[in-house]
């Protein structure tokens, strides 16, 4: 199987529910989005819910990094595309960009490693071999792309020199 580099398969509107005090679209609502377009991905690659049902087995986000770009407010579309940054056994390291539908602009982007875990034991444990050749697949074409510039991203103020 091809897969195409990056991924695109979560597309959405803001609800006018998610709007903040600010008058845009409140940070909780950036995760869910990606959440939603991470509900898309996984099955590509043999993972996801009805995964989960048939197993009891699935993944758990274990270190996030999001960064926020423009502001979104009510009706406008986004368009989340997946980029797999590496994977192991056990392990998925992905990123997703947030586009906005019409405009092109990116708005957002989340950085995300995930872990594979039996929901019965809570430990993690290798991914079922069909999952890791899937990964391997989509590695291949993903494995080109730049690095996103937003990747291993660091927060920090720096110290200001004196004077």
């Amino acid at each position: 199987m091809t897969f195409p580099a990056p991924i695109s398969c979560w597309q959405e509107h803001v609800r006018p529910e998610w709007l903040d005090y600010n008058g845009h679209m409140n940070v909780a609502y950036f995760v869910l989005i990606f959440d939603h377009g991470t509900d898309a991905f996984y099955p590509l690659i043999g993972l996801g819910k009805p995964y989960r049902e048939r197993t009891g087995k699935s993944t758990f986000a274990v270190q996030t990094h999001i960064t926020y770009s423009r502001e979104l407010s009510v009706g406008e579309e986004v368009r989340v595309t997946t980029q797999l940054l590496g994977f192991d056994a056990k392990r998925i390291h992905y990123f997703h960009t947030m586009w906005h539908a019409a405009k092109g602009h990116q708005m957002a982007t989340l950085e995300q490693l995930a872990l594979h875990v039996d929901l019965t034991s809570r430990k993690v444990e290798p991914m079922p071999p069909q999952s890791q050749e899937l990964l391997e697949q989509m590695w291949q074409t993903h494995q080109a792309l730049p690095p996103p510039k937003e990747m291993g991203s660091v927060i920090a103020v720096r110290a200001r020199p004196p004077g």
